[in-house]
């Protein structure tokens, strides 16, 4: 028969992991927009009962979440407990291993979130610390750590960022109304978490039908801080877009437009002349054929952003899904009907034939917003199992 002390003194030890390890969680969830690209992480050093040091990573501040809040504890951490939402590294980056500062420290027992999914450390952290006598717990918030930390995820298992497309329609999946499309289809309020999804991005990727429909700007009106500036990204084979267009209005660094080689290069001299970045991007279907989808990754992986959300019409989202590059969907739906023929879908292209190869979204989840709701889900693992 269990002996109930032991089960008592287990749950409470579960409860108090759990306890803490959102406490870490809330920690790194300050570095975002901020760490690109290094992961998010978040930390604390906690002894009996109490949080004796904290920390979080950005990208500029160098040092690791753990690290920070191992110096803050200072000779108090001997003994203590580490919380920390992913594996500390054990390689040589722009720093030296997590794990040495951590076994230096004295810690007896580190619990984390995650392992880390970069090879060059996924597990070798957590052995390390093992055969230095540290008690190592894993899994805790394992589910909102991994989803953290996805774009660091995708990017280095497959060297390319995530992609997400992102879509706001009405219930039967329009995107525009054929005469008058004033106004907004979703409410405030998930307008005002489109921002969020803004800020956590290091790109948005849109299209020139998009640029000249709604003369949009595109940029992160969060209000908090980004450790480099949201980037842009714009698909115009001809150089459409008017020079009167908002996002012209101010550009810092942080608009990019990929054309194809037959593009005008006057256009293309007007442009650069008030900041805009114009690549002419490589095409398989020859030089007066639209840039490639995967030419656009390449590009942003070379800048090493690790997350892209794509913001556009029915033409890109479509070609988007056809070419395989999309990782993950969050579909905003308002509770409206357009109907009709005319009415422009959120998605376009030919589309897929058979029910039978419709594309399954996986590991859904549905938000509220006020009277609409999004869904949010993948079409790949983006952690790369297979």
């Amino acid at each position: 028969m269990d002996n109930p002390s032991v089960m008592i003194n287990s749950t409470q030890t579960l409860a108090v992991d759990h306890a803490w390890m959102r406490r870490a969680l809330e920690l790194a969830a300050r570095g975002t927009a901020r760490t690109s690209p290094n992961p998010l992480v978040g930390a604390l050093v906690v002894k009996d009962g109490k949080s004796i040091g904290e920390g979080f990573h950005t990208y500029d501040g160098r040092k690791h979440g753990e690290v920070i809040a191992l110096e803050q504890a200072g000779n108090a951490a001997r003994g203590a407990t580490l919380y920390l939402n992913l594996e500390p590294c054990c390689h040589t980056g722009r720093t030296g291993p997590c794990t040495e500062s951590v076994i230096r420290a004295g810690v007896t027992r580190v619990v984390a979130a995650m392992s880390d999914p970069n090879p060059q450390v996924s597990g070798k952290g957590f052995e390390l610390l093992k055969a230095a006598g540290i008690e190592v717990s894993v899994g805790e918030c394992a589910e909102e750590a991994r989803r953290m930390n996805e774009p660091f995820a995708r990017f280095i298992t497959s060297g390319v960022p995530l992609v997400t497309l992102k879509a706001a329609m009405t219930l039967d999946g329009k995107i525009a109304a054929p005469d008058d499309n004033s106004g907004w289809i979703t409410s405030e309020a998930a307008r005002a978490h489109v921002q969020q999804l803004r800020h956590a991005q290091d790109a948005i990727w849109t299209g020139i039908g998009t640029v000249l429909a709604d003369d949009p700007m595109l940029t992160d009106r969060s209000g908090d801080p980004r450790r480099r500036p949201l980037l842009r990204v714009v698909m115009d084979s001809h150089l459409r877009i008017p020079l009167t267009a908002k996002m012209l209005s101010e550009v810092h660094g942080d608009l990019m437009i990929m054309c194809a080689a037959s593009a005008d290069p006057a256009k293309r001299r007007a442009l650069e002349q008030r900041g805009v970045e114009v690549i002419v991007a490589p095409s398989a279907g020859g030089d007066n054929a639209r840039p490639g989808l995967h030419a656009v990754l390449e590009e942003l992986a070379r800048r090493q952003m690790t997350s892209v959300m794509i913001e556009a019409g029915a033409a890109l989202n479509g070609a988007a899904l056809e070419a395989g590059i999309v990782d993950k969907i969050f579909f905003y739906y308002a509770p409206k009907l357009l109907g009709g023929d005319d009415a422009l879908p959120a998605v376009g292209g030919r589309g897929i034939r058979a029910m039978r190869d419709a594309l399954a979204v996986k590991n859904v989840r549905h938000q509220q917003f006020g009277d609409d709701f999004a869904i949010e889900g993948y079409l790949k693992d983006v952690y790369g199992n297979h």
